[in-house]
């Protein structure tokens, strides 16, 4: 595809790039300082403003940082050909990404760019969300989604104000958190994060498109999805979710061990409940090729025991292995989540995601964010399946993991406009991997 440089005026702030001939089929994107040089694929420091291609000498007229810009050749005006106009290409999607220099991000988003998540005929644009200590990492990201040349990745943008970075978009994947330090109170935790999920609901409230979908990450994610959509009124609760996606991959991988087939004939494993060691890995609704688990695998004591306790222990022992946290199989989870809501659900399946309880057909107590069994038409919505089975094994643990969200939403009432927190989790149940 052409490309053309875009240039600003000097001492402009932000203007629209100038589209000259052939405006009808050009679509501008907005370049943030003035530039000097014309370069083909330019990297920009953000410090010194100067061109660094080994060609350019002018350094660009000192302006005030704003730490969020369009990076590099995703400044320039993108050309498409009349040959291009011809195919079904579609509106650009928005997606932010925060903690978008961390682990999980450098391998989620090269999947987003490369069509694996949208589908091949999906131009999107990326707003990298980091922080003042992440910048320059967070400008070497930016360097290698430049340098991959994907053709569906249209914009990228980094930034540290939300408020900037969250500007009309569609998707906000939310994973940067703080993680838990030795000693810290899952108490702590959740105080600490919830603090930088209520800002940044607050910034998609003021910003973000009004049907922007939502998927939490950093953790404890389900309540801090509670307190990000606690902070969003102009936005539908419906619309936010909690990644469970991992734990229900991990529990599939189990099941399909045990009966000894691949996972691919794994299907409506559901994750109920909190992404702690209080969740409930579901084998009663569980499917092996159409057919019950419990039809399957006999072994009841595996399934009410071993099962449960090695979905939940599984990070500690990729940590023992690896010596670090999962983050390629958690980039992998959050493809599979989107995908999840993207694409209709096959006939008779259904996947787990933590969403919002208020108006559930189940029973579990109202306003918390809790990992049940979803379906979807593709459009990113959703709907509760209601085809499940309950027994008593299932609903008592189903109502302890509830018991734990309701006291972590009274730990973060003075986060979600309820009033004084009270803190009361007497068991540490952080998941293996989060320390």
């Amino acid at each position: 595809m052409g490309l053309s440089t875009a240039y600003s005026p000097a001492g402009s702030g932000l203007v629209p790039a100038p589209l000259g001939a052939g405006a009808a089929r050009r679509r501008s994107v907005q370049v943030r300082r003035p530039r000097l040089a014309t370069v083909r694929c330019s990297v920009v420091d953000a410090a010194n403003r100067q061109v660094q291609d080994g060609v350019a000498t002018a350094v660009a007229a000192e302006a005030p940082a704003s730490r969020n810009e369009c990076f590099g050749v995703f400044c320039n005006i993108y050309d498409l050909k009349a040959e291009d106009k011809t195919k079904s290409w579609k509106k650009l999607v928005n997606i932010a990404v925060s903690g978008a220099a961390g682990m999980i991000s450098n391998h989620l988003l090269f999947k987003l760019a490369s069509g694996e998540v949208f589908g091949q005929d999906q131009p999107i644009a990326l707003k990298l969300l980091g922080s003042e200590r992440s910048f320059q990492a967070l400008e070497g990201v930016a360097m290698e989604l430049e340098d991959s040349l994907y053709p569906l990745l249209r914009e990228v943008s980094i930034g540290i104000d939300p408020y900037e970075v969250f500007q009309d978009v569609d998707w906000a994947l939310l994973i940067g958190a703080k993680p838990r330090g030795p000693g810290m109170e899952r108490a702590a935790l959740l105080d600490i994060n919830g603090q930088i999920f209520a800002d940044q609901g607050k910034a998609l409230n003021a910003v973000a498109s009004r049907n922007v979908k939502v998927l939490v990450v950093g953790n404890p994610c389900n309540t801090n999805a509670l307190i990000c959509l606690k902070n969003t009124p102009n936005i539908p609760a419906k619309n936010f979710h909690a990644l469970t996606r991992l734990d229900e991959n991990r529990a599939k991988c189990q099941i399909a061990l045990k009966a000894g087939v691949f996972y691919d004939k794994v299907s409506n494993v559901t994750i109920w409940g909190n992404h702690s060691t209080t969740q409930v890995p579901d084998f009663l609704n569980a499917k092996i090729d159409g057919r019950p688990v419990k039809e399957i695998i006999q072994d009841t004591k595996w399934l009410e025991e071993e099962f449960t306790m090695t979905v939940q222990k599984r990070g500690g022992v990729l940590i023992q292995k690896w010596g670090r946290s999962s983050a390629a199989s958690t980039a992998v989870s959050i493809v599979d989540a989107i995908k999840s809501l993207v694409t209709p659900t096959p006939e008779g399946e259904w996947f787990s995601t933590g969403v919002y309880t208020t108006g559930n057909p189940y029973g579990i107590a109202e306003d918390i964010v809790f990992s049940m069994p979803c379906r979807s038409k593709g459009d990113g919505d959703y709907e509760l399946a209601t085809d499940v089975s309950m027994d008593d094994f299932l609903w008592e643990r189903i109502k302890k993991s509830e018991a734990e969200l309701l006291a972590e939403k009274k730990c973060v009432a003075h986060l979600t406009g309820e009033g004084d927190a009270f803190c009361d989790l007497p068991e540490d149940t952080m998941l293996p991997g989060e320390n």
